[in-house]
Order: structure tokens, then C-alpha cells, then sequence
């Protein structure tokens, strides 16, 4: 259960960093008011907390290695889903590659 629930606070974080950095984004680039770049400021100070709430066991350093691994994979559902951007075999290969290296560096059991 505890794995499920760090897995939950990584995808968490993601939404919370991949949407901010997405309106800022829209803003600046696209022209959007600037509500969207506020909004987007506030999702990534929310992203900035998220990641507190990992098991107490896990080190800052650890939790933000693997993060990168679910950055990674989010970022590329994101381009897909919101973007229209359709993952080619290589994001694919890559995205396990990284989801692989989650699960060694956050949940593999050490002694």
C-alpha cells in the first residue's frame, strides 16, 4: 500500500508540474491572458509540496531522481492526450527505460 500511495504522490506532483508549466507556457507563448501564467505559478508552488509528502524514509535526492523517471513518462502522455502528439517507439522505449529506473532507485528493497 505504501508504494501505491508514493506512486500516487509521484503522479501528483507531475499534473500539479506538467500543468503549471503548460499554462505558463500558453501564456507566454500562445498569448494567453495572464491568469493562465498565475494559475500555472501557483500549480508549480503546489508541485513544490507535493513531493514532501513521499514516505519520510525517502531522501530528497531519491525521490527527486525517480520523479525524473515519472516526469518523463508523464510528459510524454501529456503530449499525447493534450498535445496530439502520438509517442513514437523511441518515447516508448524510453519512457520503460525510465519507469525501470523509478523502480530500482525508489522501491528496491535495501538492507
Amino acid at each position: 500500500m505504501e508504494i501505491l500511495k508514493s506512486i500516487f504522490y509521484f503522479v501528483l506532483a507531475g499534473v500539479f508540474e506538467i500543468g503549471g508549466g503548460y499554462l505558463v507556457w500558453l501564456w507566454i507563448r500562445d498569448g494567453k491572458s495572464i491568469w493562465y501564467g498565475l494559475a500555472g505559478a501557483i500549480s508549480l508552488i503546489i508541485y513544490g509540496i507535493v513531493p514532501t509528502l513521499q514516505p519520510p524514509s525517502a531522501s530528497f535526492g531519491r525521490v527527486y531522481a525517480a520523479y525524473g523517471g515519472i516526469f518523463i513518462v508523464l510528459s510524454i502522455l501529456w503530449g499525447w492526450k493534450i498535445d496530439n502528439i502520438i509517442p513514437d517507439k523511441f518515447d516508448l522505449i524510453g519512457g520503460i527505460v525510465a519507469l525501470i529506473g523509478v523502480l530500482i532507485i525508489m522501491y528496491y528493497p535495501r538492507g
